[in-house]
């Protein structure tokens, strides 16, 4: 099983903590409203903007009314009037160890109603304490078998 390794940990780690900083930095501003606010300081009319921007002046509007999320390719040009950068970082909701934690629970709970399934047929009912013990045990072997098997449908 390929493990991540360290290094890869601690980007991921560094990139995650700084885009929660630059969240909360955010106020929770929208995308809509940091462009009114950067076009605001800058003296800049929308229809300024828009003509920089080579967008209609209502695409600007609505923008920053944030009553339309723009495209990529539209916000690239607005930005780019604005003489800003974009960013796009994914943001991990979860830590991926408890993602896949949680994912290994699902499969071994998954295979626990199997067996139980099974024994049920055959008139036998698995003792509760056996099934969180196997769910346990599957738990850890998915942990430390390739990860693919913790994705496979």
């Amino acid at each position: 099983m390929k493990k991540s390794s360290k290094s890869e940990k601690l980007i991921l780690e560094d990139i995650t903590d700084a885009a929660y900083q630059v969240k909360s930095a955010s106020k929770g501003l929208s995308v809509g409203e940091m462009i009114a606010l950067i076009r605001n300081q800058l003296g800049m009319s929308q229809k300024v903007l828009a003509k920089l921007a080579k967008v209609p002046q209502s695409t600007i509007s609505r923008v920053e009314g944030s009553k339309r999320e723009p495209n990529l390719s539209t916000l690239k040009k607005i930005l780019k009037a604005l003489s800003c950068d974009i960013l796009i970082v994914p943001l991990l909701v979860k830590p991926i160890e408890v993602q896949l934690r949680n994912q290994a629970r699902c499969v071994a709970e998954s295979h626990a109603r199997y067996l139980q399934g099974t024994m049920s047929l055959e008139k036998q009912e698995p003792d509760k304490r056996f099934l969180e013990e196997l769910i346990k045990e599957e738990e850890q072997a998915l942990l430390h078998a390739h990860r693919n098997k913790l994705w496979k449908q």
